[in-house]
């Protein structure tokens, strides 16, 4: 009697799942390091193998845990995000996730190589995990001020950008963006530590109203905010919604929507988007520009 035949091997059996994509936050504000770990570690595919306060950091970071992408702010104590930026670049790609919406801020952060400008309050969570996942395969991703930036770039010609304000990047490197966005390429600068600690600090706090890694509002004081509902105003603008927010705060989502009540009652708002606007002072009449 023939044995019945037996069944061809599955090809898919124990190959193993996708390895997640690993990421460094560096960014100085800690909730705001918080909330995105807390938002991207959510995601089956993405974890966050390191957080940093600061450009140094950043790099040091990168170097022990060669992650698949970099999240990088700006303005930051120390060494700014723009001056890391070359070293960083030269690890992993880097989506530099910021409040800072200036058109030479964009560019410079293009020119020294980055793969990704996202500014806060113009994404959700959904785009800032695509554009995690995109970044890593070589695809850039711009939020609206960014990509205006860029337009702008390219329509002026490259060299005839605006000299950076407050000493950021202060060692300017000739390193140029290899994505690809017509920009002429040379070879980075040298990458070790005594390098990047050579690099000038960036400015913390200066006159222009710029504090750490995001737009320091001094009129903020007559909303009275208490330290919580800024922090939570903070995650507000960056994108998060009250499920995130809970999270990143490790409180109740029912605790978030009564501080987020009466935030919009002492911001005079009726919703996020009106919020946040005023909190980041692009408001119309607030006396702050989009940049």
């Amino acid at each position: 009697m023939q044995s019945p035949t037996q069944p061809p091997p599955n090809p898919f059996q124990n190959v193993p799942p996708p390895a997640a994509l690993r990421v460094v936050v560096a960014d100085d504000n800690p909730v705001v390091r918080a909330g995105l770990t807390a938002l991207l570690s959510g995601r089956e595919d993405i974890t966050v193998v390191a957080e940093a306060a600061d450009g140094r950091e950043a790099y040091e970071a990168a170097r022990a845990h060669r992650p698949d992408v970099i999240l990088l702010d700006v303005r930051m104590p120390g060494v700014d995000g723009i001056s890391a930026l070359p070293y960083l670049v030269q690890i992993a790609p880097v989506v530099m996730l910021t409040y800072s919406r200036e058109s030479e801020i964009v560019q410079e952060a293009l020119r020294r190589g980055a793969g990704g400008y996202l500014v806060h309050g113009e994404f959700a969570a959904d785009q800032l995990v695509a554009a995690v996942r995109d970044v890593k395969e070589g695809r850039a991703h711009f939020t609206s001020t960014a990509a205006g930036a860029l337009l702008e770039q390219l329509r002026q010609g490259s060299g005839t950008g605006q000299a950076l304000q407050e000493g950021l990047g202060g060692a300017r490197p000739t390193h140029r963006n290899p994505a690809g966005f017509g920009l002429p390429h040379t070879s980075p600068p040298a990458t070790s530590a005594e390098n990047l600690s050579q690099l000038q600090p960036g400015v913390a706090q200066s006159s222009s109203g710029w504090t750490g890694g995001r737009p320091a509002a001094p009129d903020r004081s007559r909303f009275q905010l208490s330290t919580r509902e800024a922090e939570i105003m903070d995650l507000i603008a960056s994108g998060m919604n009250n499920q995130q927010i809970a999270a990143a705060c490790f409180i109740s989502e029912k605790t978030v929507k009564n501080h987020i009540n009466r935030i919009f009652a002492k911001l005079h708002s009726t919703s996020r988007s009106e919020a946040a606007a005023k909190w980041l002072g692009t408001a119309p009449g607030s006396g702050r520009g989009v940049g």
